[in-house]
């Protein structure tokens, strides 16, 4: 199986998937405890939820599980979040701290699996950053994720409904961050932060790199707003989907027509 999946468009919005693919090699599967063989920290159903809000918009997912090799995390292996809990380039706990692994990957094999899988993916995206961003002079990376609304080994009470993560206004233009916090304010029934508990991954901080005409901004959504449970089998449920997807819309259609007003200011 392909690493990655490409759809090209030709929106100046890139959406990153990271985390959505389910894929692991059976003798990997195999080393997992019936607790990690379970998945559960997969943002699940996320290109369902995303799909054709914005249809002339680029996607590039990992089909890869989280498990095998975290897209979203420093290759260096370096923590987002020094001093507070979080999972690593191949997380051997997971998001509740408990263990996934019955043999965990040595060294040598977290080296082969960065090359083959996180360098792979992260190629296919540059890629992508780079054609858009010759097309249109301007690109916007909008970072897919979805996590439980309760995660007491990660945060404390309940997670807002909208996460949008910009590195403390590092990583996109001011006026693309106000606009996004902005409609996720006026989202009735919804609740929301900015640079909260996730201010965004490797990938946004990577790449969101305003100056140079390449914006990135991170949208973690808490499952609760479109799944019927947050515990296996975690199902999509399509009359609160329907609900949350009106707002997520708004949103990449305004990046979107922002991404216009920016050309000329890399």
């Amino acid at each position: 199986m392909s690493p990655v999946q490409i759809v090209q468009g030709d929106s100046p919005v890139i959406l990153g998937l990271p985390h959505t693919g389910t894929w692991l090699p059976p003798e990997v599967f195999e080393r997992l405890t019936p607790l990690g063989q379970s998945l559960a920290d997969t943002d699940w159903h996320i290109e369902r939820l995303y799909a054709g809000l914005l249809p002339s918009a680029t996607q590039v997912r990992a089909t890869f599980h989280r498990y095998l090799i975290d897209a979203n995390r420093d290759p260096s292996g370096q923590s987002l979040y020094p001093g507070q809990n979080t999972t690593g380039l191949v997380p051997l706990t997971d998001f509740d701290g408990q263990d996934l692994w019955l043999s965990p990957p040595s060294a040598e094999e977290i080296e082969a699996r960065r090359r083959d899988y996180h360098a792979a993916y992260h190629a296919a995206l540059e890629a992508e950053i780079a054609r858009i961003k010759q097309r249109h002079g301007v690109a916007i990376l909008y970072d897919c994720h979805s996590i439980r609304s309760r995660i007491p080994y990660l945060f404390e009470g309940r997670l807002p409904d909208f996460n949008v993560g910009t590195n403390d206004g590092q990583t996109c233009a001011p006026e693309l961050q106000d606009a996004v916090v902005a409609l996720c304010q006026q989202a009735q029934g919804y609740t929301s932060v900015l640079n909260g508990r996730f201010r965004g991954g490797w990938t946004t901080r990577h790449y969101g790199q305003p100056s140079h005409g390449v914006h990135a901004i991170q949208m973690e959504v808490t499952q609760l707003a479109y799944l019927a449970s947050e515990a296996p089998p975690f199902a999509y449920d399509a009359a609160k989907a329907k609900a949350f997807r009106r707002p997520l819309k708004t949103i990449l259609e305004t990046l979107e027509t922002r991404a216009l007003a920016l050309k000329g200011q890399a």
